[in-house]
């Protein structure tokens, strides 16, 4: 073993590359395995949270974490001049919205976004779907949605204007508060499949592509071994062709 590593002979490319490629394929092995736990812990705290019964909505938002995934029940009224459409969402392959319909609680001076599932979108993209929606005082259940602060947007969803802007690319939390007279709960209400009053509502599980992200970093770890051996099968054939030149 001794004896063939030093007939190794690494060229200087070879070893740069080497020393670039492993840690890079390391970092984004760990990079997909890290989400993968993360979806995990998610899936944990959703299961944990199904177990238990519908709850009142809480008075105070400190922590917005732990409320995810907790099952309530809330009562009020939809207001529908502020109803909104959530654009790109896909059902079975298909285009559509999930309408988010703002309930204004009976109990508070206050409102929460209640995601009533999903539409399909017409087939001129331009024209919006017309949702009914039940008048009146209504009993809601459902899971609480925290949406990620962290989106790409093409061009700005304010609503501040006189006309209403129905259709949104992202659920803005901040930039809806912003957009209507109404304190805003920090976070929004799925609204359970049992519920009456809305639409599709195939809510997709945290642990969904766990499986994927896995994949992704063993493929990635694998990529840095191949290329540890790469380096080494390349490095011996150059030490034996030298030492084969050099006994010539």
């Amino acid at each position: 073993m001794i004896r063939e590593l030093k007939k190794i002979r690494p060229s200087l490319i070879g070893t740069i590359a080497t020393l670039v490629l492993i840690p890079l394929f390391i970092h984004l092995g760990m990079w997909q395995y890290n989400k993968a736990i993360i979806k995990q812990r998610l899936q944990d705290q959703y299961e944990m949270s199904a177990k238990q019964r519908d709850v009142a909505l809480p008075s105070y938002f400190k922590n917005l974490q732990d409320l995810r995934y907790k099952n309530v029940l809330v009562q009020g009224e939809y207001l529908v001049q502020y109803q909104i459409l959530l654009d790109n969402q896909v059902e079975g392959e298909v285009a559509g919205y999930h309408v988010i319909t703002p309930l204004r609680l009976r109990d508070r001076n206050q409102i929460i976004l209640v995601d009533r599932g999903w539409v399909p979108a017409l087939d001129n993209h331009s024209d919006l779907p017309v949702v009914e929606t039940p008048t009146g005082e209504q009993n809601v259940s459902g899971q609480i949605w925290v949406p990620s602060q962290k989106f790409y947007t093409l061009k700005s969803d304010d609503s501040s204007s006189e006309k209403w802007k129905t259709l949104w690319q992202n659920m803005d939390m901040k930039t809806y508060a912003k957009a209507v007279p109404f304190d805003v709960v920090p976070v929004v209400l799925r609204m359970s499949p049992e519920n009456t009053g809305g639409f599709v509502r195939n809510w997709i599980r945290p642990d969904d592509r766990i499986q994927t992200h896995l994949s992704y970093a063993y493929q990635w770890f694998g990529f840095a071994v191949a290329t540890l051996g790469i380096y080494i099968f390349v490095s011996l054939r150059r030490g034996k062709a030298s030492s084969s030149k050099a006994s010539s």
